[in-house]
């Protein structure tokens, strides 16, 4: 996966477009969400604003909206008493004007739908209307080894709503309904493994338009409901990353994280809700999962990793202290004095934490590079990587040693902000910390004390600073197609004008790197124009050339914008094939994108067969991805995108 496959409804433009340095500048994604655990409306209306927008999170996941029971525990938010929009976090107006001033700030609301369960008392809600024999009539405790009993019976005593009904599907499709007028874009759907994943599905099919889901489901080994039966209907939380990075963080040994995620019976990366910890596992499992209570930095730097590393779509989690389970949230509002301050406040605000908050932007500015390369440990519980050239983290879990060492990143020469220490103000491409300096062979120098981090990444170099056209392209590569068949194609350049100085090259110039079909030369800088010479390391040499931004591809004998010669349809080193109900299992030859290194296919899935399905194949069914067929949604149009190396699919409605 390179990009969630959602997209937030509105992207903020700014002056990240100049900080970035590969070929082409597009607009930054936003990639990680926030759960503003028991927040206000209007206070999440204000950090939307304030906050969150302006830091790149594309998300907000809010508490149950919907009346529930009177009680000041947070648990009473989980079971409701109607669909009307009213309870602690403020009026249904109050919540409409959250959710349009936040879509207003680039941040779409999710929903946290508690659609298995009414509340605990007798079956009788008129208030959505509910009686009786809307309800399953189980109140046996749940037997976890049994698929039934788990889908049919009260969960803790939560009267279980009869999700096979029609008219139970009709008026819960009704209640989201109504929150998608309102302009909402997503829902979690809480305690999902307790509703068959065909209910779910139906329901998702009475509702409006097409809104991102992810679906509360903890598929623990041995039992019978797992998280893979939800994958075709949304996304799927992944407790196992927590439960994972946990242990390690808490007690040693986080080099053995190397891999995470591809780990057997984990979900695949397009298809997983990640978090270092939730409202749940903080109060029922602290032994395994990171939270606010651990030791010094530990819960910061997982935080720091589960941002950082290329898996999944990463929600953190941000709410207060507490001292005993069922506290409910402090009566203070977050906004208030020094409520969300991090030496006294009532509120945790972990989402506020300057290197947690300044990581959504290091995961939003390396989404292209999906994946983990140079990867690096001691052996214990020091650890570094990058992101594919566009960023670069080292985080140091060890008790008492430092990190001190040189490092190959990857990345482009230049000085970056160590967003950890730091804050990089893109206006003036200022840094209000520590720099960390990229040599000219892409190595730089990590100092980093124990329980702590420094990352870096392309969106935070020093001197890229916006003044005036924030929206300018930025081009640092110049391209040719090679129709010789150089062995050795190579760069030869002078008079280069550009955002830094570069200095003329020197006879016969520099080889050139391949990037799908074409062969490029990264000079690390906005390119306005120059003079150049292709040839075989000084042989077979072509004419002298001139170029100017944006056309800075040679290809075919012509100078071409490069964002057409990059993104062409050939130059993958394989063959992919898409193969499904839509084009009746046949073979369809899959686009490769060689800015991306994806294979993409656009498909619309009509009613030919059903389920509607799909899986990407090598042509003779020696190699075929997933190892199940890969199940959407029917009556649609998507565009499938194929990581040929990690084998992820990512699949986005148009």
């Amino acid at each position: 996966m390179r990009f969630k496959k959602h997209i937030p409804a509105a992207i903020v433009l700014s002056c990240n477009l100049l900080s970035m340095t590969p070929a082409i500048a597009q607009e930054v994604p936003r990639t990680a969400f926030v759960h503003l655990f028991e927040w206000r409306w209007n206070d999440i209306a204000t950090e939307c604003e304030t906050f969150l927008g302006p830091k790149g999170f594309s998300a907000v996941q809010v508490s149950p909206p919907q009346k529930s029971v009177s009680n000041s525990a947070w648990w009473a938010r989980y079971q409701p008493m109607s669909y009307a929009f009213e309870g602690r976090s403020g009026s249904r107006a109050e919540f409409a004007d959250m959710v349009q001033r936040c879509q207003a700030a680039g941040v779409d609301i999710y929903v946290d739908a508690v659609i298995n369960h009414m509340a605990a008392q007798d079956r009788y809600f008129p208030e959505v209307p509910y009686s009786a024999d809307d309800f399953h009539t189980c109140t046996d405790d749940i037997n976890y080894s049994d698929r039934w009993s788990i889908q049919n019976c009260d969960l803790v005593g939560l009267n279980d709503l009869k999700t096979e009904s029609e008219s139970v599907r009709q008026k819960i499709a009704d209640y989201m309904n109504d929150a998608l007028s309102m302009g909402v874009a997503g829902f979690r759907i809480d305690a999902a493994k307790h509703i068959p994943a065909a209910d779910i599905a139906a329901i998702k099919n009475k509702i409006n338009g097409n809104p991102y889901i992810f679906q509360e489901v903890i598929g623990a080994a041995g039992e019978p409901v797992q998280t893979s039966e939800y994958t075709y209907i949304g996304d799927v939380t992944e407790f196992n990353f927590a439960r994972a990075i946990g242990p390690k963080f808490k007690h040693g040994g986080i080099k053995e994280l190397n891999g995470i995620g591809s780990w057997s019976g984990w979900l695949p990366s397009d298809s997983a809700v990640t978090f270092t910890t939730n409202h749940d596992e903080e109060r029922h499992n602290p032994q395994q999962v990171l939270s606010h209570q651990d030791f010094g930095n530990l819960y910061f730097l997982g935080n720091v990793f589960t941002l950082a590393y290329p898996y999944g779509y990463p929600k953190v989690m941000s709410g207060y202290y507490f001292d005993s389970f069922d506290a409910g949230p402090p009566s203070t509002g977050v906004h208030s004095g020094n409520a969300c301050g991090f030496d006294g406040g009532d509120w945790v605000c972990e989402h506020r934490w300057r290197g947690v908050a300044n990581m959504v932007a290091f995961r939003n500015h390396t989404a292209t590079e999906f994946r983990v390369t140079n990867w690096w440990d001691d052996g214990s519980n020091q650890i570094a990587f990058s992101r594919g050239g566009l960023g670069f983290v080292a985080i140091n879990r060890d008790d008492s040693k430092v990190i001190s060492q040189s490092f190959m990143t990857g990345m482009p020469q230049g000085e970056y902000c160590n967003i950890i220490a730091g804050n990089f103000d893109a206006q003036s491409g200022s840094c209000s910390g520590p720099t960390i300096q990229v040599d000219n062979l892409g190595y730089a120098h990590f100092d980093v004390a124990s329980h702590d981090a420094a990352a870096i990444h392309v969106g935070a170099k020093l001197g890229q600073g916006c003044t005036s056209d924030c929206g300018e392209t930025v081009i640092t590569k110049v391209c040719f197609d090679n129709p010789q068949s150089f062995s050795q194609p190579t760069v030869y350049y002078w008079n280069v004008s550009a955002s830094e100085p570069v200095a003329d090259a020197t006879w016969p110039g520099v080889l050139m790197a391949q990037e799908g079909g074409s062969y490029c030369h990264d000079f690390g800088a906005n390119l306005s124009a120059l003079n150049v010479i292709f040839s075989d390391q000084g042989n077979s040499q072509t004419a002298d050339l001139s170029a100017s931004n944006p056309n800075l591809c040679y290809q075919n004998g012509v100078w071409r914008d490069i964002s057409d010669c990059l993104s062409g349809a050939s130059g993958g080193s394989e063959t992919w094939y898409f193969r499904g109900t839509s084009n009746g299992w046949g073979l369809t030859e899959m686009q490769f994108d060689s800015q991306t290194g994806l294979y993409t296919s656009t498909q619309s899935f009509n009613g030919e067969e059903s389920p509607a399905r799909f899986k990407i194949d090598d042509s003779n069914w020696s190699e075929s991805y997933p190892s199940a067929d890969y199940q959407v949604t029917d009556f649609a149009t998507y565009t499938i995108t194929f990581d040929s190396d990690s084998k992820a699919i990512t699949v986005m409605p148009e």
